[in-house]
């Protein structure tokens, strides 16, 4: 009976451990992803729920562990996030927005990095010249709509205009850019073009007034502190009477007449497409070009019959 009781002994503990390497295995082949997002508003939560859905579908939610971290517009915060993902040596780090993408791309060169959100990946990151590759560790999506054609809805939708006031948050490099093409193109077409920046949400309020009172159409690129400060933008023109053209439907449903912007569910959805790519082998990153997505003129039929602006065809209303 001794030496039946060692045998069978033996045997569990000969099944117990190819379970638990069976388990560590499975453990093993389960892909960890980080997440790091600016700041919580509809865009970029758009594009993470459409990032996490196409990890999901393409590799199963069994295979991977997606960890969600959100900055909450607080721009050092970023970096604190993606050293962490750093440190637990994830497989792939997703970043939600230029400064995400900025912190993550100086914590590693090792572990890959998929931006979207983005809007010119070579002011992003510094590179002259951008060909649309990054190379090294990088690639993503970009929300960059036409900036010369939602410059043109100015002209199509206040064609009254004389003064342009270009509201930004002057800490976000690509809101920058996009004021810079606007700003040029306006100006070749005779209109004077007025910067307006602020510094972080504590500023918008004042800055955005004095936007609204001062000028006869106002411009709001797709910019993330913007974006989170919509409605108080929304309140202050409508005071005013003032419209505005956004860079972004979900800014543009919170303050503006109309938009030419992409769905940032979608473009998540291509990140996670490209991510899934990566983590298979199927796709080297620093091979892969910024990808981009299709834009669509919209109108915040609310704001347009409140201000008394006509929309002509050719635009889609708003939803929600």
């Amino acid at each position: 009976m001794k030496k039946m009781s060692k045998v069978l002994s033996l045997v569990l503990a000969l099944l117990m451990a190819v379970s638990g390497f069976v388990f560590a295995s499975a453990e093993e082949d389960k892909y960890q992803v980080g997440v790091c997002q600016l700041v919580t508003h509809e865009a970029l939560d758009a594009a993470t729920e459409g990032f996490i859905q196409a990890l999901k579908d393409i590799l199963g939610e069994d295979k991977v562990e997606i960890d969600v971290q959100n900055a909450a517009g607080d721009i050092p915060v970023c970096g604190v996030i993606v050293n962490s993902f750093v440190s637990k040596k994830y497989d792939l780090i997703m970043a939600n927005a230029t400064p995400a993408l900025q912190a993550a791309y100086n914590a590693t060169m090792e572990i890959p990095i998929l931006g979207t959100s983005v809007t010119e990946y070579g002011v992003a990151l510094g590179i002259e010249d951008f060909t649309g590759v990054v190379g090294e560790n990088v690639s993503g999506t970009s929300d960059l709509a036409p900036l010369t054609e939602q410059a043109d809805m100015i002209l199509e939708l206040v064609p009254e205009a004389k003064t342009v006031g270009l509201l930004y948050c002057s800490a976000e490099a690509n809101s920058l850019y996009q004021v810079k093409v606007v700003e040029e193109y306006l100006t070749e077409k005779g209109l004077e073009c007025i910067r307006y920046s602020f510094a972080d949400s504590n500023d918008v309020s004042v800055v955005a007034t004095s936007a609204a009172k001062d000028v006869d159409v106002i411009y709001v690129p797709t910019d993330n502190t913007a974006a989170s400060c919509a409605a108080t933008i929304g309140n202050i023109v409508l005071t005013e009477k003032t419209p505005v053209i956004a860079g972004e439907a979900g800014l543009c449903r919170g303050c503006g007449i109309a938009t030419l912007s992409i769905s940032y569910y979608d473009l998540g959805y291509k990140t996670g497409e490209m991510a899934a790519q990566i983590l298979k082998g199927e796709a080297k990153i620093e091979e892969m070009a910024i990808a981009y997505a299709p834009a669509v003129k919209k109108y915040n039929k609310e704001i347009a019959d409140a201000l008394g602006i006509q929309i002509p065809e050719g635009y889609e209303a708003l939803e929600g």
